[in-house]
């Protein structure tokens, strides 16, 4: 079973994920909270713009391949 990279880099369940394990990790080896909170915004900030970039790519590449046959582009 192969893994569609794209989605989950796109799934906020994905990342919600990744964000409560390494929380537990962090609380579990008695890391500061700060530290944790730190952590915890760099993952969502992080998230959002891979998010962010994979989902404007698709956008380009349906858009590119509506174009290429023949539909939008501005008539002359």
């Amino acid at each position: 079973m192969k893994i569609d990279w794209k989605q989950k880099l796109c799934s906020r369940k994905f990342w919600a994920a990744i964000a409560g394990f390494v929380t537990a990790l962090l609380v579990a080896f008695n890391v500061d909270e700060l530290t944790i909170e730190q952590v915890v915004a760099l993952i969502t900030a992080v998230s959002s713009l891979i998010a962010f970039i994979i989902g404007e790519g698709l956008t380009d590449a349906a858009r590119a391949r509506h174009e290429g046959k023949g539909g939008g582009g501005l008539e002359k």
